[in-house]
């Protein structure tokens, strides 16, 4: 989230704002909203599917109230009914209907103004020359490219029921709202701040009430009691996500481990470089695919697309495999694009690396390491930085037995995230600023994000 500000990463009047209204309108409406809903849900819980199997009320009826207290959950509950309302036949809905309905509306308001951030968009006529203003909007260009493909992959639910997927559900969408809020944090300080927030108010409030709805049903059905909420967590305190062979891959010696490529610098393996080897892998591969990296400083920056899914990286040590970049802030790289290692793709495993980014603490925000992936790992990895080392962008994230370096809101982001048994060290700051570990980015009430520390012991480094 690039700023001038180092300390602007939580916005916390925005914050505190929308919090204060969500509540302050939740008690409002809870009374009526809130019962109408739960009847609503009551006559559809048992077996409800996100499917296509879509079936008539008994009799058509006008929908306007059913839909006002459906959007008087949300925290734009006008926005919510105008966008709504004229799309819904007479007595052909369900509040699952709804809610697809209104990750659509969000979908389309973003793929219009969309066109805004393009080379020849609206945006990029305005005169603009500052360096730093382009970059930003080139940035914003690929989150709001992200944040279009999370909300289509909530879309792309189909044949489970809601309890299987609300978990999915609130990340995914969750995790749109974040990249629509980095576009508009990293324009927060330019010539098109208050440009850029028009532009964005429709889609981010769309994405919001979409939020606001899924929260609303799951909230309803597991208050019926006879529903519990799922367990994210293993017995054993790994991911319920993390298979039993990832398991497996995670704990075995790199000796035991067969590699479906090599990295070397000495030329022992079939790729000299990691973006070489990450080319060749499969887009959207639905098996393991892993890449074994040998000792060496590997002095580029990596970035793992979202078409490379369930890519596994194996190194030889987190002192020993070292990934190694200096893009940065002040030189004229938004917060967004400064990191070493960058990672979009679903499923991502590191083990035994280290990512570092030696820009140096002058240079202000200069990220080591980037994840928006959903379900990703990192086991024994060394990152390393001064100012926001570690972006923890968005959707579910575990990292294990970790060592993190830095100074400034050095564990950042706005993902659902879990720090287990590491060591997170803190550098001296430079004169005039204070050692801030933590800046976690949540602004939607609903989102289900925040940073868990388990175990971690916290020292200075020096």
């Amino acid at each position: 989230m690039a700023s001038n500000n180092p300390y602007a990463k939580v916005h916390e009047a925005d914050q505190e704002r929308l919090i204060a209204a969500h509540r302050t309108r939740r008690r409002v409406v809870a009374g009526i909203s809130a019962v109408i809903l739960l009847c609503i849900l009551v006559a559809i819980v048992v077996g409800v599917s996100l499917g296509n199997d879509k079936k008539p009320r008994q009799q058509d009826q006008p929908v306007s109230s059913d839909i006002k207290a459906i959007c008087d959950v949300t925290l734009y509950p006008d926005s919510c009914y105008s966008s709504l309302a004229p799309l819904v036949k007479l007595g052909h809905f369900r509040p699952q209907d709804i809610f697809r309905l209104s990750v659509q509306v969000a979908v389309n308001e973003l793929l219009n103004v969309s066109k805004e951030f393009n080379a020849d968009g609206g945006l990029k006529n305005l005169n603009v020359t500052d360096g730093n203003t382009l970059a930003a909007l080139e940035s914003c260009q690929e989150l709001l490219f992200l944040a279009v493909y999370h909300l289509n992959t909530s879309l792309a639910v189909d044949g489970l029921t809601l309890l299987e997927a609300f978990d999915d559900l609130r990340t995914w969408i969750s995790a749109a709202g974040t990249c629509q809020e980095t576009c508009i944090d990293g324009l927060r300080n330019s010539s098109l701040s208050s440009i850029v927030l028009q532009k964005l108010k429709n889609s981010t409030e769309f994405t919001s009430n979409s939020l606001a709805i899924i929260t609303s049903i799951e909230s309803s059905i597991v208050s019926l009691g006879s529903i519990g909420n799922r367990r994210l967590m293993g017995t054993d305190d790994m991911p319920e996500w993390l298979s039993r062979q990832d398991r497996k891959l995670i704990e075995a010696t790199n000796s035991s481990v067969v590699a479906d490529a090599v990295v070397a610098q000495d030329g022992s393996g079939e790729y000299k470089t990691i973006s070489a080897a990450l080319n060749d892998a499969p887009n959207n591969g639905k098996q393991r695919y892993v890449i074994y990296i040998k000792k060496g400083v590997y002095v580029e920056n990596v970035r793992i697309d979202i078409a490379k899914r369930n890519v596994m990286m194996i190194g030889d040590g987190m002192n020993a495999t070292v990934v190694s970049g200096s893009l940065n802030f002040v030189d004229g790289t938004p917060t967004f694009s400064t990191a070493t290692f960058a990672v979009f793709g679903q499923g991502f495993i590191a083990r035994d690396m280290a990512f570092l980014n030696t820009a140096g603490a002058p240079k202000q925000q200069a990220v080591a390491l980037f994840s928006s992936a959903d379900q990703s790992i990192f086991f024994r990895c060394h990152i390393d930085a001064f100012q926001d080392t570690l972006y923890a962008h968005s959707n579910r994230q575990f990292y294990r037995e970790c060592d993190i370096y830095g100074t400034v809101d050095f564990i950042f982001g706005n993902s659902a995230v879990v720090f287990q048994n590491c060591n997170i060290l803190a550098r001296k700051p430079m004169s005039g600023q204070q050692n801030t570990i933590t800046a976690q980015g949540k602004i939607d009430p609903n989102q289900n994000t925040g940073i868990s520390i388990q175990n971690c012991t916290v020292s200075p480094a020096d």
